[in-house]
């Protein structure tokens, strides 16, 4: 049913812009305080040193007399103001809230017109943009209201491999805003390359392997038999080998960030692996991961038998693993965050309430809720609603923070 246009409230949409400086805010209400009204909203931003506030407010029966106020006021503060008499408060659409957040290097105008002409298509409104970083992502978020989260999400995924850029979708909930529990894949995920790759070199079988695993991440293979197949190729290879793997790894870009701000937050990390816990807990150690499961490699007389010991972690062990851990955790799986980018990752990323491929495979894109393709581990907290800035007001409170590069000139 729809709503009489004369039993909504007269109210007025003041706007203001104009150089910032203290004080604007208090003196724009301080002069509306003076007519009884009531404040429904606000809304205010700056940018590069220009302020954009909008007030909305019931309308007072001498309605001009305010205006005439705030005109005034405006000129004195060498702003310019705008006030436009309607009807109505600025309640948002309670269906289909979603929050998409945008990320691209860089991120380019073109890239925003055609995200925000999707969204347009469905039917959908931008109430709300906000950056949430400018190095060394662009990420931008925008609230979105009036659209079915899934069918938002399927459409711009579509345009954002077109325009080369991130776009995840998510629907608004407290969930969002809770403690959660943060599942990561480990080789090329967590850290740059392949374990099982690296000790392959080392014992001389290095091309054979890379077959077999490529083969596997492509989803062609059987994940516990192309891993056996590469395990038995390691045979005889020494142990020490392991501890040299370890110490050559290499974490992801932003990997410490990403931990570091999400556990200051209360959430929960765990590593799941279909690489070898030889190597996967001392990751876990040096991080602070909170859960690790991974596949043992059987040693005896300090040498690599080429033989697994207990069940194989693989694609439904990884799923596995989330369920267990978020129980330990004491969270739901709806409150879980996987991410990953092979095929054995494909369960555990559907099981959890956000699956992120990480530059994974175009399959595991698909599968995937959002896929994020940019190099930099840490862009993951964008889309959690986390800013930058929030990061490294964080990280100078330890004496952790870089300095932000300049703009571009």
């Amino acid at each position: 049913m729809e709503t009489d246009p004369e039993a909504l409230p007269k109210t007025l949409l003041i706007t203001l812009t104009g150089t910032d400086r203290p004080g604007v805010t208090s003196t724009v209400f301080g002069t509306v305080a003076a007519f009884g009204v009531e404040v429904l909203d606000i809304e205010q931003i700056v940018l590069r040193g220009r302020l954009v506030l909008g007030v909305l407010v019931t309308a007072p029966r001498d309605w001009k007399a305010l205006r005439d106020a705030v005109q005034r006021v405006a000129a004195d503060l060498d702003m310019q103001v705008e006030v436009d008499r309607g009807t109505g408060d600025n309640r948002r659409r309670p269906e289909g809230r979603s929050h998409v957040t945008v990320l691209g290097t860089p991120l380019r105008p073109a890239a925003m017109a055609a995200i925000a002409g999707r969204i347009a298509d469905t039917g959908a409104n931008i109430d709300r943009i906000e950056r949430m970083a400018r190095y060394p992502v662009t990420a931008i978020e925008l609230h979105v209201s009036g659209a079915d989260p899934d069918r938002l999400r399927r459409m711009l995924s579509e345009e954002a491999a077109r325009q080369s850029v991130d776009v995840a979708v998510q629907p608004a909930s407290l969930l969002r805003h809770g403690m959660r529990l943060v599942v990561m894949d480990v080789d090329s995920t967590l850290v740059q390359g392949e374990v099982i790759e690296m000790l392959a070199e080392q014992a001389g079988c290095l091309d054979r392997v890379r077959e077999v695993t490529e083969a596997a991440m492509r989803g062609e293979l059987d994940f516990e038999e192309s891993l056996r197949e590469r395990v038995a190729l390691l045979e005889g290879l020494e142990a020490a080998a392991l501890d040299r793997v370890h110490d050559a790894l290499t974490l992801a870009p932003g990997a410490r960030t990403l931990v570091r701000t999400l556990k200051r937050l209360g959430y929960r990390f765990a590593i799941v692996s279909g690489g070898f816990a030889q190597v996967t807990d001392r990751i876990a150690a040096d991080l602070g991961i909170d859960f690790a499961a991974a596949n043992e490699l059987e040693v005896a007389d300090g040498r690599l038998t080429g033989r697994i010991v207990g069940p194989v972690v693989d694609r439904a062990g990884k799923a596995e693993a989330l369920r267990r851990f978020a129980r330990q955790a004491g969270v739901s799986e709806a409150a879980t965050v996987a991410v990953g980018d092979g095929a054995n990752d494909l369960d555990m990323l559907t099981a959890a309430g956000l699956g992120i491929a990480f530059n994974a495979k175009p399959v595991v894109q698909r599968a995937a809720d959002t896929a994020v393709n940019v190099p930099y581990l840490d862009a993951i907290v964008y889309l959690l609603g986390i800013s930058r800035e929030e990061v490294e007001a964080a990280d100078a409170l330890e004496g952790l923070v870089t300095p932000a590069p300049p703009l571009p000139r």
